[in-house]
This record gives structure tokens, sequence and C-alpha cells, in this order.
């Protein structure tokens, strides 16, 4: 389970992305990136970034710790702008936050090298959890004393929006044509030959049971939260299969 703690601050928001995420301090002294449950993209958002964020952790990638952040609304009625004042007032109750990553900088492929066997490593990983949203367009991936880091996670997993599609959704390649680290040759092979037989049942339940039963309950085909930790699970251990076979786009040009 993740680390449950408490808002105690609402600092400013951070305005890059869709979602409007904030920064908070809380009731550990941390200082946390907040993803809300009230954001127009809802709380399958945030269990991507559950599911994804604790699997890339096992898998020996470089993410932000996740915590639970209970949030009182009562927060938001000193902010000024009225969009940011309807997320908190909407968000009550448990949301997400990852550990805010002081000096870290936006990743740019022009200025920081990665080799081609870290680069084969996050390129398998996205294909796995069929991440479209790690382009050079926007990286999603910052620069910390000299490591690559691994953020936002929102836009993976696409048949959970969709999951009596969800088997076949699951079943199609990777297109990795735009991704920030193809020019950084991507041993996708060898990271799956590494990576893939870390793919378990038991790997998968362990990242699974990190999601909250708020943001499950109530799924339409659903009776409790553990079936649908299950579905979650299935197309991920398919895919970690064989992904690496079906990850196009990375052949050099003609």
């Amino acid at each position: 389970m993740l680390n449950e703690v408490t808002a105690t601050r609402y600092i400013t928001p951070l305005r890059e992305g869709g979602s409007l995420p904030g920064l908070v301090e809380a009731d550990d002294l941390g200082t946390y990136v907040i993803k809300f449950r009230g954001a127009g993209q809802g709380r399958k958002t945030l269990v991507a970034e559950v599911v994804c964020g604790e699997l890339a952790r096992r898998l020996g990638l470089r993410v932000p710790r996740l915590v639970t952040l209970d949030l009182d609304p009562v927060l938001g009625l000193g902010e000024p702008d009225q969009e940011v004042q309807d997320l908190l007032k909407s968000s009550g109750g448990t949301n997400l936050g990852m550990d805010f990553l002081s000096g870290a900088l936006g990743f740019d492929p022009l200025a920081f090298e990665v080799s081609a066997e870290e680069a084969g490593r996050i390129v398998w990983f996205d294909a796995l959890v069929n991440n479209v949203d790690r382009s050079w367009r926007n990286p999603n991936l910052l620069t910390r004393r000299g490591e690559v880091w691994l953020i936002d996670h929102g836009a993976t997993m696409i048949w959970h929006h969709n999951w009596p599609a969800a088997e076949a959704s699951a079943a199609r390649p990777y297109d990795a044509s735009d991704h920030a680290l193809r020019s950084f040759a991507p041993d996708v092979a060898g990271a799956a030959a590494l990576l893939a037989p870390q793919v378990t049942e038991e790997l998968l339940a362990e990242v699974t049971a990190a999601i909250p039963d708020a943001w499950l309950t109530g799924e339409p085909g659903f009776d409790t939260p553990d079936e649908l930790r299950g579905a979650y699970a299935r197309p991920l251990l398919a895919r970690a299969a064989g992904i690496h076979d079906r990850v196009t786009g990375l052949e050099a040009p003609q």
C-alpha cells in the first residue's frame, strides 16, 4: 500500500499538462505534486499513475515516490484562481501525491546523453504500458543529478477506458517512432530479456494492491475492487511476454 499523508497547505498550481496538478505541503513535512481526483480525466488517471509508477519502481526505473494525499476542500478557500478553487473543492478525500523533485529539469535529448541500455529499458516499459505520452514534443522525463526520472503516466493503459475491448486493445503493437529516446538506439531486446521475466502474477498483484479502493469502486462490469485489480494485471502480464517483438518505429531511416 502507498503511504497515507494529509495535505496541510496548498502552495501553487503547476500549469503543465491538462490536469492542472498543484504543489502542496503535507503533515509528514514533505512537499508533493498533487494530482486531483476531481480533474477532468477522473480517477482512472490516478489509477494509471499508481500502476505504472509502482511497477516501474519495482523494475528498477526511477520514478518519484507516490503517496495518497487526503485533501480537505477548505484548503481551496483562499485560492484566487476560480478554476483551481473549483478543482480543490471537487477533490475532497483521497488524491495522489508524488515527491517533488527539487532541482530537477525537463529532459532535453540534445543536452543529455542516455545509454542504449537505459533507453531500451524505458522504451520497453512504455511499450508494456502503452504510454502514448513520452514523445519528443512532451518527454515527461526529468533529469536530476545526472539521472533520468519518469513522470506523468496518466495517459497509459488506454484499454482501461473500454474494458469490453481491453484484450484486443492490449494486443496491439507499440509505435515508438515519436518516442523521446528514439535517437539513443534503445536496446529493447536487451531490456525485454532483463525485465520481462520479472513481470509475474505475484508482482502485478503487489502493484495493483496499492490502488486505493476508493478509485476502483463503482466500475461497470466489476463487483469488487479486487476483481478490477485483476483486470488491470492481466493485460500487462500478457503484454510483457512479447511486446518487444511488436515495438515499431525504431528502425533507422532509409
